[in-house]
């Protein structure tokens, strides 16, 4: 490899960046998707819309529906309509939960005589849904260890505490699964287009006619992009820690290793969509599907590995943002670090992703007009 070409080529590859602008796009594009991102992805439920139906009028029921009424999660309203006026009301998209207390609900309480509260939620969001019914539960839970006495009481009580992410943010659990996302997605198109923008314009025939070799003509393509999204990563671990003040209790040195890693499996992606294409716009279309939907589908961001099953699993094993991810939530959230194999096995995996991607991509590109 002559040294000389490769540098002549670096040059030109970074005036390029510099004189089309693009390089704003390299450090816009992640910064925008972060910030969009981690403050619209939102998993928690706040202000239901909640509608209390009182039929018993007691002490105990009023005292039951004001816990609703002073809880964030509800913005409970008692009423006087009937139970079909009320469900009327959630299939207009007005409301979305209905509580119906019945009547006789204190005195068969105190008796220690069963009885069941109505409890109607909007289930067109399934997942949504699952999250207002758990919050009605508690709150039921809540009302029931407080107003009634011992021996009403069930003997079975609950002492959940939650781990890892002990307040529940949904910015803690969002944003460290969207650094899997951008560093797949930005340095792919970067490394792209790069390359398809010279079959655009006509000047890989300067590659086609020249001695230049394969490995000096990729080295000088993905190199501006290895080092202008290396310094990606501190930007968005600065957003991720000031701006979303994300904890980070783990390995910087594992995070940065395991980052550098990912993008060179991007960059791999990038080459070998840019072997297949030969515009920029159907490149740009490619890397953003084959990227984007497996980042969100298959990275745990929004639905745990360990709940798949079947096809999907399997799926979410191919694609690489499940094994970069895995190490990142380790290093914001847990901190075990290389103490766990499978964050080394994971390391290794990455590694061999990347390197075969990119030799995969050098031993298609073929140094001929096709």
């Amino acid at each position: 490899m002559k040294l000389g070409v490769v540098k002549a080529y670096l040059l030109k590859e970074f005036r390029e960046l510099l004189r089309s602008r693009l390089i704003v796009i390299v450090y816009l594009l992640p910064t925008m998707i972060i910030i969009l991102f981690g403050y619209g992805i939102r998993m928690e439920v706040t202000h239901a819309r909640t509608i209390l139906i009182d039929d018993d009028h007691s002490k105990l029921s009023q005292e039951f529906t004001e816990m609703f009424m002073h809880s964030k999660y509800f913005d409970a309203t008692l009423s006087q309509m009937t139970e079909s006026e009320a469900l009327s009301k959630i299939k207009r998209a007005e409301a979305d939960i209905l509580i119906i207390v019945p009547e006789g609900f204190e005195r068969n309480l105190l008796k220690g005589v069963g009885t069941e509260i109505g409890v109607f939620v909007d289930g067109a969001f399934p997942v949504r849904a699952e999250t207002m019914s758990n919050y009605v539960e508690g709150v039921v839970y809540h009302a029931a260890k407080t107003l009634l006495p011992a021996s009403a009481v069930a003997l079975v009580g609950i002492d959940s505490r939650n781990l890892f992410n002990q307040a529940m943010r949904d910015e803690d659990a969002i944003v460290p699964g969207l650094l899997g996302l951008i560093l797949l997605v930005a340095p792919a198109i970067l490394a792209a287009l790069s390359i398809v923008k010279e079959k655009e314009e006509g000047t890989i025939f300067n590659f086609y006619s020249s001695p230049v070799g394969k490995g000096e003509f990729l080295v000088a393509k993905l190199t501006p992009a290895f080092l202008l999204h290396s310094v990606n990563i501190f930007i968005l671990f600065l957003w991720a820690t000031w701006l979303f003040q994300v904890p980070f209790r783990g390995s910087f040195t594992l995070f940065w290793i395991a980052s550098e890693l990912y993008i060179l499996v991007s960059l791999g992606v990038g080459l070998l969509v840019s072997i297949v294409t030969r515009t920029q716009i159907v490149a740009i279309v490619l890397t953003i599907i084959i990227t984007i939907i497996p980042g969100f589908l298959y990275s745990g961001m929004l639905m745990p590995i360990s709940s798949m099953s079947g096809e999907s699993k399997v799926e979410a094993h191919i694609y690489p943002v499940m094994y970069y991810n895995h190490i990142v939530y380790d290093t914001f959230l847990i901190g075990q670090g290389l103490h766990s194999p499978k964050i080394v096995l994971y390391l290794a995996i990455l590694a061999l992703y990347g390197t075969g991607l990119l030799l995969l991509g050098a031993a298609l590109l073929k140094k001929e007009l096709r």
